[in-house]
């Protein structure tokens, strides 16, 4: 029999981030910090219109490109939250989670042999999905020292004539890491320079710390050059509803839009009029959920100063990254060996790309008890590590 099996396919490798908990599902006692899913319930006014959608019997295909209802709430929420303006009709499409929308923007802009620049460590989807549509992946590794923000120096290190889009992966996953309106400001500069895009990943553009979020497309010049992507799974605690949104030029969209008729159809109909009332009613939820968050990260960071691990500050997301190199282990051995001795699931920082060596990603979205049983057995495994126990 001839081999069944794509080759580009098979030389991608699984995600690092599953085979820990694959693991733990089958041990018990064990506990995870490595998903990156709200412990939150999917607030109530939500999941009561997805209940009220299908009593209404709206079980039907919306358009390709979503409910109109849904898309201008979601430019309004942009007009509001980031001072940007689109089109409903031409320039916004619903879609399965910002991971879908991430794929079809690639494929609709790439050539075989284009390159797209990725800042790593970064979420694990961008280079796989840059090899399925016959692009070229190009790593940008970013630093501790820092901050792990994309420097104007190693943006312009990496720019050939071949290179087309930038990944813009802020507030970043795993490192927390945010880009601030003057940092933004000076990357926007080279990309209009070079002549290049964006595909800006803002799924975390809600749980900042610090200061408010700034999009790269409200800058002179950048919503052109810019597909913005976003959803409703980190902010309104909604990942099981699988509904996310890009917002991009409309010649731009129109691709996209070709191929999520062909291979989704609409995004799931029940979630999308959930999302609605997601949009005009669920500030005040965000704002609680971000609080419960920042009280979390704060609880963490202590808990590393204590244990004597450095741990850049993370001011977004709802993640850690924890410097492990003292302890003479690599990422991977560190967390395979804490998952043995105390059954705590972290993620290895190498998942995210190889400069996450020497790093494990903690997630905080999980509850105050959940966290303190883990950093109690955290602490007795360092513990030992330093010959303390």
């Amino acid at each position: 029999m001839r081999n069944p099996l794509s080759d580009k396919i098979v030389q991608i490798p699984p995600s690092g981030i599953r085979k820990f908990f694959d693991i733990v599902s089958e041990m018990s006692d064990a506990i995870s910090l490595g998903v990156g899913e709200p412990d939150f319930d999917t607030p109530w006014h939500i999941r009561e219109e997805g209940i009220y959608s299908l009593e209404k019997g709206r079980t039907f295909y919306t358009s390709n490109a979503g409910l109109r209802p849904l898309k201008v709430e979601i430019c309004e929420y942009l007009k509001r939250r980031c001072d940007v303006l689109y089109d409903p009709d031409h320039e916004v499409l619903v879609t399965v989670g910002g991971s879908e929308a991430i794929d079809i923007g690639l494929r609709a802009m790439l050539n075989p042999g284009d390159e797209v620049l990725i800042p790593q460590p970064s979420y694990v989807s961008y280079m796989p999905c840059v090899v399925l549509a016959d692009g070229v992946p190009v790593v940008i590794e970013l630093e501790e020292k820092d901050q792990f923000k994309l420097t104007p120096e190693k943006l312009l290190e990496k720019i050939t004539d071949k290179t087309k889009i930038l990944v813009l992966p802020f507030p970043n996953n795993p490192t927390g890491a945010i880009m601030e309106k003057e940092e933004l400001e000076e990357i926007a500069r080279i990309v209009i320079e070079k002549d290049l895009f964006v595909i800006s990943d803002e799924i975390y553009s809600e749980l900042t710390y610090s200061q408010r979020h700034h999009t790269i497309a409200a800058f002179p010049g950048m919503k052109e050059r810019t597909i913005l992507i976003n959803g409703f799974s980190k902010a309104y605690a909604m990942t099981g509803w699988r509904l996310g949104y890009a917002c991009a030029p409309a010649n731009i969209l129109e691709q996209m839009l070709k191929i999520h008729q062909y291979a989704i159809m609409c995004a799931p109909t029940t979630s999308q009029y959930a999302a609605i009332s997601a949009m005009k009613n669920g500030d005040g939820d965000v704002a609680m959920m971000r609080e419960s968050y920042n009280q979390r990260r704060r609880y963490l960071l202590h808990a590393f100063k204590e244990m004597n691990i450095d741990c850049f500050e993370p001011l977004g997301a709802f993640y850690t990254f924890p410097n492990i190199s003292r302890f003479g282990m690599s990422s991977e051995e560190f967390a395979t060996t804490l998952l043995k001795e105390e059954k705590v699931a972290v993620v290895p920082g190498t998942a995210f790309g190889d400069c996450g060596e020497g790093f494990v990603r903690i997630s905080y979205a999980y509850s105050l008890e959940n966290l303190k049983e883990a950093l109690g057995r955290i602490g007795r495994f360092v513990s030992r590590r330093d010959g303390k126990a």
